[in-house]
Formats: structure tokens, C-alpha cells, sequence
């Protein structure tokens, strides 16, 4: 049990919300989503409204992202854990290649593991904290990563490899996508779910995808592999060119994220909203090395996330007290991802986090663990 210490109300952040996923979402949004109560909720995906809806959301990320010609945001139902298995089921030819340092690329990698049909994926790993990216593996088609580790606070660059060949690039960009820099020409598939730094709810996945991994999906798909139709890319890119998806989806995630990209490009775009984060980062960081107590948990400051921050807490002071307190004040969802298993903070810092709410977290911080001592 926590103790029962009450921070000062001048201390506490004006949005105590700080997860890394799902994140939080700016009362903007849920105005947005309550104005479309009458006009969207509740009506047929396959009709004008809805379908207008899609192709916002679609044009909005082409500008955002900055895609090359001849790319396109192709969109599906299941999340990123679903685009695990389409990457299994339509975008590895033989065999794939990975950089694992977190849980995350560790799952795309186990996916593929498991098929019957694939060779054994060759996997360059590196231990929670540090990054790595594969280099070139004789027989590989498909290169695949995080850009940003969303359990370790890790971020990885996006650059293909000339050694790479015609392999195409599958990057996973979940908690990355609309906040940290990217060269689109670098990536053959970048893809992510709405519910990180587009501040959305889950359930849905999109992809950035270059006509060569449009093109391999709709080889592989023909030469008799079967792949259920949730799980076909081919079908994914179908529906999303009449602006819809193979099945319902969730249209009051659609109405959600097109308000956040309204926000983001009307302020600028992907250049304001990575400075906006970094900002908040700069700020983590050098408060955990200016603590005696307290160290950013990535060593190498050019990996350490500007989305996800980690820090490790030294003994005595002890996380789980330290994350109970805030959150018995409001301030929530800063406990480290589970499994890491570390004495840790872990601090969602995407765009709609303001930064001056990122100082008074760690002003919290410093006044707990103060009263603690």
C-alpha cells in the first residue's frame, strides 16, 4: 500500500497523464468525437461520411510522414500485433532478418519463428538499453526493426542498407510515427497503431508502404501460400484505395486520430511535434543526471527515446513506491514496462504531453521521494 502522502497542488502537472501507450488524449479530440456523435457514430463504414473520414486520415499521414511518390498508407483491423502476422503471412519471402533489443521486435521475430513455411529467422540482438540494427544476412528479404523500443525507451535509426539489396525494410514505428524524425525513402514498410503518439484508441494498424512492398505481397499472395483474408495485405491495400477496411472498424478511433492529425500538421507537422517531444526529453534527462538518485537507464544519449524515456531509480529509493504515490495524486501510468522488471520510471512524452508537464512530473517526483526519505 502506498503511503498516504499528498502532493502539493501547485507541484501537480494541469495532466497527470504520462503512458506511453495508449496515451493521453487531448480534450480537443473527445470534443471532436462527441460533435460526431449524430453525423458518424453509428453509421456504415462503407458510406461517403465514413469513407471521407479514411481518406482524411490518409492524406493527413501522407503529409505528415512525407511519403515518397508512389508510397501509400494502407490501413487494417488488429493493431500491430495483427501486422506481426500479415508481415509473416504476406511479407517475408524465405527469410527475415531482425534487430531485437526490447520486447516489441522481439515478438515480430518470434511470429515469424513460428511459421512453417519460413526459414529461421536470423536475429541480431542486443540487451535492454542498447540498440541494434541487422546487417546483411546472405539469404534475407526482409530487414526488420523498431524505430522506437517502446519497453526500453530506445530509439533506433531507419536507414537501409545499400547491402541490403532488393530486401525490402519492415520498420515498426508504433510508439514512433508523428514524433521522431524519418526519411521515408529509408523504409519499405513503416507501420504503427493509432495509440501512441496519434493519441488515439488501439485496434487498428497503418502502414507506409512502397510500391515494392505492395508488389511483394501481391507475389506472395498469388503463388498459393494461403493467407486468411484478415491477415492479407493485398486485401488491406484494396480496401484502403476506396478509403475502407476489409471489416468494420472502430470509427470513433478513426474520428480521434484525424483531430490529432489536424492538431499536429496545424502546428507545424512532424517537425514541431519531434521538437515539441524532444523538448520534454531534454528536460527528463538531465534532471535524472543532475539526481543522485536517479539515471536515464540508456546509456548511449543518442538512443535514449525523445518519446519514451526511461529512468532507473537507485537504492533506496524504490519505483513502486514512487509510482503508487503519484498515483494516488492523478499522476499516472509512469510505472516501467513490466517485464523489464527494473526499479524504473518509464515517461510518455508524445506530442500532446505538454513539456510543462513533463517539469512539474519531475518536481512530483522530487517531493516524494523527499518525504520518503
Amino acid at each position: 500500500m502506498a503511503p498516504d502522502l499528498r502532493i502539493p497542488t501547485d507541484l501537480l502537472p494541469a495532466d497527470g497523464r504520462f503512458g506511453s501507450g495508449p496515451s493521453k488524449i487531448r480534450p480537443e479530440q473527445v470534443a471532436a468525437l462527441s460533435a460526431a456523435g449524430r453525423s458518424l457514430l453509428g453509421t456504415s463504414h462503407r458510406q461517403r461520411p465514413v469513407r471521407a473520414l479514411v481518406g482524411h486520415i490518409k492524406e493527413s499521414l501522407t503529409s505528415l510522414l512525407g511519403l515518397p511518390d508512389g508510397y501509400e498508407i494502407v490501413l487494417g483491423l488488429g493493431g500491430s500485433s495483427a501486422f506481426w502476422d500479415v508481415t509473416t503471412c504476406c511479407l517475408v519471402d524465405h527469410r527475415s532478418a531482425h534487430g531485437v533489443f526490447g520486447e516489441f521486435g522481439a515478438k515480430l521475430a518470434a511470429a515469424i519463428a513460428r511459421a512453417p513455411f519460413l526459414a529461421e529467422p536470423s536475429i541480431a540482438q542486443a540487451e535492454p538499453g542498447a540498440v541494434v540494427v541487422p546487417g546483411p544476412v546472405d539469404d534475407a528479404d526482409v530487414y526488420a526493426w523498431p524505430h522506437n523500443e517502446t519497453s526500453t525507451g530506445v530509439m533506433a535509426p531507419v536507414r537501409r542498407d545499400p547491402r541490403y539489396g532488393d530486401a525490402l525494410v519492415v520498420v515498426d514505428a508504433t510508439s514512433a510515427a508523428g514524433a521522431l524524425p524519418v526519411d521515408m525513402s529509408q523504409a519499405d514498410v513503416y507501420y504503427f497503431a493509432p495509440q501512441k503518439v496519434l493519441a488515439s484508441d488501439g485496434g487498428l494498424w497503418f502502414a507506409a508502404a512502397s510500391p515494392a512492398a505492395v508488389e511483394r505481397a501481391a507475389r506472395i499472395e498469388a503463388s498459393g501460400r494461403w493467407v486468411p483474408d484478415f491477415l492479407s495485405f493485398s486485401a488491406a491495400v484494396t480496401n484502403s484505395r476506396q478509403d475502407q477496411t476489409l471489416n468494420t472498424p472502430a470509427i470513433g478511433t478513426l474520428v480521434l486520430l484525424a483531430e490529432q492529425l489536424d492538431w499536429i500538421l496545424g502546428n507545424g507537422g512532424l517537425d514541431w511535434a519531434a521538437q515539441r517531444s524532444a523538448t520534454s526529453a531534454g528536460h527528463l534527462y538531465s534532471w535524472a543526471q543532475s539526481r543522485d538518485w536517479a539515471t536515464p537507464f540508456v546509456v548511449d544519449e543518442a538512443a535514449r527515446s525523445t518519446v519514451v524515456g526511461t529512468v532507473d531509480l537507485l537504492p533506496p529509493v524504490e519505483a513502486a513506491t514512487v509510482t503508487a504515490v503519484l498515483r494516488a495524486n492523478g499522476v499516472v501510468d509512469t510505472e516501467p514496462y513490466r517485464r523489464l522488471g527494473r526499479n524504473q520510471l518509464r515517461v510518455g512524452m508524445y506530442p500532446a504531453v505538454d513539456p510543462d508537464d513533463v517539469l512539474a512530473l519531475t518536481a512530483c517526483v522530487d517531493w516524494v521521494v523527499e518525504q520518503l526519505s
